[in-house]
């Protein structure tokens, strides 16, 4: 069997497995740098946000404590907390709240995230039921991580937040970090990586998700729409994001992607749905969870919708077979391991 064989036969398989759900993520809230945030302008239709959200059936939103602009780090967990506590306690328990610590080089050892955890916890106003590794240190610094995990470890152990997941992890990191929290009695409940119709290393990718599902660790794909990328129909090319990065990402992928985004329309067309479900639809038929990161109430509603159908394994071949030949992907996540 060829290599590429065994990556189709990966993808072929995971039509059998149950749809995932969708979840969004609040990384532009306080991100000026790629999404151009803006307190005065933006934090009333955030608020908006959230609750179209919540009242969509979204009950999964993943933060950072990284997430923000300079003085704004937090600022998205800082949002979050307040509107959470403006909830009915009824509502505020079917709400699953995820963060993500960062390694950064001055956390280090199993107390090395005691102080980001707790300043994390009091910005959500104690809402918080999941905590991430923001990513793997073991490309660069590998005594960095045992520590840490142990420490993550403990905060799940000892009653403080119920679960523990990981991000910007491969298939092989991920089942020594899994059969490591194993030996601690600990369950990893998910994986965050970069998955989309235009992400890159799809061996990897597909290699994570299969290696998930034998480990019941669900996958949270990050960037699913390709920071909008995908949402951009064929012939409005010229409607470029105000950042500068996003507008130099839509330039060079814009015109690779042009017989995907017309084959995703088409398939949109055909369901009476938008892209953004399309490629929403197509993580979740891979076996990924979709968390794509909401900034207005129509998004919000956009989002939902795509729980209202599911892609067919011919649609999903169609899509497949135009990815294949894009001559440009979404760029690595330069703390990507292996």
């Amino acid at each position: 069997m060829t290599q590429r064989d065994g990556v189709e036969a990966i993808m072929a398989s995971s039509s059998i497995a149950p749809l995932n759900g969708i979840g969004f993520g609040t990384w532009a809230w306080g991100n000026k740098a790629v999404w151009g945030y803006d307190a005065h302008r933006d934090d009333f239709q955030l608020r908006a946000t959230f609750r179209q959200a919540l009242s969509s059936g979204l009950n999964l939103v993943d933060t950072a404590d990284s997430y923000g602009t300079g003085r704004l780090n937090g600022r998205s967990e800082t949002l979050l907390g307040d509107f959470i506590a403006e909830l009915p306690a009824l509502r505020r328990s079917r709400l699953t709240v995820a963060t993500k610590l960062a390694p950064f080089p001055w956390r280090w050892g199993r107390r090395g995230f005691d102080a980001a955890f707790e300043a994390s916890r009091k910005r959500l106003k104690g809402q918080l039921q999941r905590v991430q590794l923001h990513w793997s240190t073991a490309r660069y610094a590998p005594w960095q991580e045992t520590g840490l995990l142990d420490g993550l470890a403990d905060l799940v152990l000892s009653s403080r937040v119920d679960e523990l997941g990981l991000s910007n992890l491969g298939p092989q990191r991920l089942a020594l970090i899994h059969r490591r929290l194993l030996e601690r009695g600990v369950p990893l409940r998910s994986v965050q990586v970069q998955c989309s119709l235009l992400a890159p290393a799809d061996d990897q990718l597909l290699e994570l998700i299969s290696v998930s599902r034998d480990m019941n660790v669900e996958v949270l794909a990050y960037s699913p729409l390709a920071f909008g990328v995908l949402a951009c129909p064929p012939g409005g090319e010229q409607a470029l994001p105000a950042t500068w990065l996003r507008r130099r990402l839509f330039r060079r992928l814009l015109p690779a992607s042009l017989e995907l985004r017309r084959e995703m329309q088409a398939i949109a067309s055909e369901r009476g749905a938008s892209m953004v479900q399309v490629a929403l639809n197509w993580c979740r038929a891979l076996g990924a969870t979709p968390i794509p990161g909401l900034r207005t109430p129509a998004q919000a509603r956009d989002v939902a919708a795509a729980l209202q159908w599911s892609m067919s394994m011919t649609e999903r071949q169609r899509l497949d077979a135009v990815r294949r030949n894009c001559s440009e992907r979404m760029p690595t996540n330069p703390f990507q391991s292996r």
